[in-house]
């Protein structure tokens, strides 16, 4: 037979409520000296180091910055030039798919309507010749905008890489 024993557990004292006027201060840890800032005075000349290293970090920021947005403007603006380019390519591609095509079905309706052998070769020769002639015509007219395109291209980064060296030189 054992008898059971009923513990109270003993009342938790109140945490003392710590209150601070304007001049005190409350300290982390204020019985441990190891925590404890010591209080020491800057040197002028270490403060005046400080901060004119700190002017500089900010100086360099934002000459860097500005260099890099001058740099992204310059990709964008070549980006769109050669995007603007390339879509010219392609529409003078397509039409001259068109204007090959046309010629072609031409060809072939012609050929039907043909009534000796003389004439189809004489039709067959007439469409070479002017096929050859038309892919010569297209084939300049491509390297012409290719060209442009390309000299339009280099002068956008040449000029934004002359401008970034300028501003480099000056900084």
């Amino acid at each position: 037979m054992t008898e059971t024993q009923t513990k109270t557990a003993a009342p938790k004292a109140p945490r003392a409520k710590t209150t601070k006027t304007a001049d005190e201060t409350v300290v982390a840890f204020p019985n441990f000296e190891a925590f404890a800032m010591p209080k020491m005075e800057i040197p002028a000349a270490t403060r005046e180091m400080a901060e004119k290293g700190i002017e500089q970090a900010r100086e360099t920021y934002a000459r860097m910055k500005t260099m890099a947005e001058d740099a992204t403007d310059m990709m964008e603006d070549s980006f769109e030039t050669s995007r603007r380019g390339v879509l010219d390519l392609n529409h003078k591609a397509l039409d001259a798919a068109k204007a090959n095509s046309d010629a072609t079905f031409q060809f072939a309706k012609d050929l039907f309507e043909v009534k000796s052998l003389a004439e189809a070769i004489e039709l067959q020769t007439g469409f070479i010749r002017s096929q050859f002639d038309a892919f010569t015509a297209q084939a300049k007219d491509m390297q012409e905008l290719a060209t442009k395109l390309s000299g339009e291209v280099s002068d956008t980064v040449k000029g934004a890489v002359e401008k970034a060296s300028k501003d480099f030189k000056v900084a």
